[in-house]
């Protein structure tokens, strides 16, 4: 039995941020209807990444296709809504309200349903602003501290909307478990721009500590930064790049044997981390030149062999090709178009259930529809007026893989009956 089996889940996501804590419950084991506009759907699925992000985000759900801006629309959400244990939501702010299904029109339905809504801040005066991924990497100083003096960057992926995500999901389980004493809901908010700033709490802390503004991490070596003597990238003599982590002695001496260094380990001025720190811009050329020597396979095997931290600077497709996610069947495969496989990660969970499964498709906008009515005691002809008025949608398709063509442009156009 997957833990969250019987929590029944109303996700208002679109893009990443309230899709990503669907996808979460859903893998969990949670019931999760995700609700669309007709006609359109979530905006992930038209954006020009092939239909990635969809993809990626999506399994284990399914679509309902219901116009929440329209009175029949909301008569048939509270229907769900009084079903449900938790309705999750990234509109803007106040969108829910505006619609006439906030909050405090839910909790007088059903006294125990949990909102949760990712936002792009946390209640206080800037509530009411809209926000995004890259804005609140750029506001909390992590771009600051990512990139060159100057030149703040943003990290590669949607860290921050999936990391606020994340603290939701983590907020409704301890709503879902408090529920158990109180027999009642409460509302939950997470924001971009408090989650990125949380993530640079070393560096805030450390502020305070000196009274200096830590400088960006490409603003000296890596180690330096970290405050390790060896701790960065090296280029090996086939092309590759391997990262070696030195965080204590006895790695140290071990390093030194990996790469027949015996003069660095017999060094009385680099015995202790601080004084390799000190001595980095010496022993780095050395550290360099010997693995430069090597092959990726060879440094990766001598350094395995005593035990040191290390990894490869990988691009996605190296990521595909790592034997370890191989292996230990980290990957999930789905076939959104019914043809083309592709590998999706699981959870970064283990647990001695281990119950991660695609159970579903990413649907297709309001492929769901008519069974999800039928199930909650609509009629076939109900449905079939609801459809021709336009409240709900049925099977409205989706974006192929293939449909692109070999410039990389992307070919939006839809499977739409």
């Amino acid at each position: 039995m997957a833990p969250l089996e019987g929590v029944k889940v109303l996700e208002l996501g679109h893009i990443v941020a309230g899709p990503s804590a669907g996808l979460i419950l859903a893998d969990l084991g949670a019931e999760v209807i995700k609700i669309e506009q007709p006609g359109q759907g979530d905006a992930a699925r038209n954006m020009p990444n092939f239909g990635s992000t969809f993809y990626f985000l999506n399994r284990n759900k399914r679509s309902l296709a219901l116009d929440l801006k329209s009175a029949k629309g909301i008569e048939i959400f509270a229907e769900l809504m009084k079903q449900s244990d938790v309705v999750v939501d990234n509109f803007a702010p106040h969108q829910l309200d505006k619609w006439g299904i906030g909050y405090e029109w839910a909790s007088e339905l059903n006294p125990k349903i949990i909102y949760c809504s990712i936002k792009g801040f946390l209640p206080g005066p800037n509530q009411s602003r809209p926000f995004l991924d890259e804005l609140a990497q750029m506001a909390a100083g992590l771009a600051f501290m990512t990139g060159p003096v100057g030149q703040p960057l943003r990290a590669g992926a949607s860290i921050i909307d999936i990391g606020a995500a994340t603290y939701a999901t983590l907020g409704i389980l301890a709503a879902l478990l408090e529920r158990h004493s109180t027999n009642k809901g409460q509302m939950i908010t997470t924001g971009l721009f408090e989650t990125a700033v949380f993530w640079v709490g070393q560096h805030t802390t450390r502020t305070q500590l000196t009274g200096k503004v830590p400088e960006p991490m490409l603003a000296r070596s890596m180690g330096g930064q970290m405050g390790w003597g060896v701790y960065q990238a090296f280029s090996t003599c086939d092309q590759r790049q391997i990262f070696i982590a030195v965080t204590s002695n006895k790695q140290w001496l071990g390093l030194c044997k990996a790469l027949d260094l015996p003069e660095l380990a017999r060094d009385p001025t680099l015995q202790s981390n601080r004084q390799r720190v000190q001595a980095h811009d010496r022993i780095t050329p050395i550290i360099a030149g010997a693995v430069s020597k090597l092959s990726y396979q060879e440094t990766s095997r001598k350094l395995a062999d005593e035990n040191l931290a290390y990894g490869p600077i990988n691009n996605p497709r190296d990521v595909l090709d790592d034997p370890h996610l191989s292996q230990s069947r980290f990957w999930m495969e789905i076939t959104p178009d019914g043809e083309t496989p592709l590998r999706v990660p699981k959870l970064p969970i283990h647990t001695q259930s281990d119950n991660f499964e695609v159970h579903s498709q990413p649907p297709q906008l309001g492929e769901h529809s008519r069974e999800i009515l039928l199930e909650i005691g609509h009629s076939e002809a109900e449905i079939e007026e609801w459809e021709h008025s336009g409240v709900i949608q049925i099977n409205g398709g989706m974006l192929k893989v293939e449909e692109r063509n070999t410039t990389g442009d992307f070919s939006q156009k839809s499977t739409d009956s």
